[in-house]
Formats: structure tokens, sequence, C-alpha cells
């Protein structure tokens, strides 16, 4: 049997690509590619205790809030609490506070094109 071995690609519309590929560029380092605008992340620059999680949520679910976007993302950053002053700093809103799990630490933000954004610093 097939199975599936990771995420291959986070892929949505938005009004402004190339301005929201240059904010995540600026404020949390993504390496844009100009050539399409988005950017490959190698497995290898996980953290040792990183991985995808892949998650269905019930419709209607809170988590996403204040989004009206039927998605969010996660992110891995290696310095959350840096990661959301960057972001901060570059006009996001901070949405609640941020916590600490077994796992690791999470924060979030809604980025200019509306979308929550939840980061994610594994536990070392």
């Amino acid at each position: 049997m097939a199975k599936v071995l990771g995420v291959g690609g986070i892929f949505f519309f938005c009004e402004d690509p190339k301005a929201l590929s240059s904010w995540y560029q600026t404020h949390l380092g993504l390496p844009i590619d100009p050539s399409y605008g988005g950017c490959a992340l190698q497995a290898s620059d996980m953290p040792e205790n990183g991985y995808t999680v892949w998650a269905p949520f019930t419709q209607g679910s809170d988590y996403f809030k204040p989004s009206k976007k039927d998605f969010m993302m996660n992110l891995v950053v290696d310095d959350l609490a840096a990661a959301l002053e960057q972001v901060k700093q570059g006009g996001a809103e901070l949405i609640g506070e941020p916590e600490s799990h077994d796992y690791g630490d999470f924060g979030w933000f809604m980025d200019p094109a509306g979308n929550k954004i939840e980061l994610w610093q594994p536990k070392s």
C-alpha cells in the first residue's frame, strides 16, 4: 500500500502574493524564491524534535479564530519569543498568549492577508 510520508506544501489564495511573500521573508526569514514567490523548506532544517502534523478540525471550531479562513498554518521556529516580536514589529496582530506544552511552545498571530498563523518551537 502506498502511504503519505509528509506534507509537500501549503498552497493558498491571497490578494497580493508578492507582498505577502515579501512580508514573510522580512519578518520570519522565509527564503523566498523570486521565480515563483514561494520557498522550499528542507526536512533537514527542522529541529531534531520537529515534525509535521496533519489534523482535520470539526467545522465551526474556534481554534482558527479570529481568522475567517477555513485553514491555519503552523510554522516551526527556532525562537518563539523573537519570532512573535518580529511579526508584531511587522504589523501583525498577536492572538492570545503564548502557551507551553510538553512538546513545545506556541504563539499565534494574524498575517497581513487575514490568516491565523500558529508558531511552534519544539522542545529540544
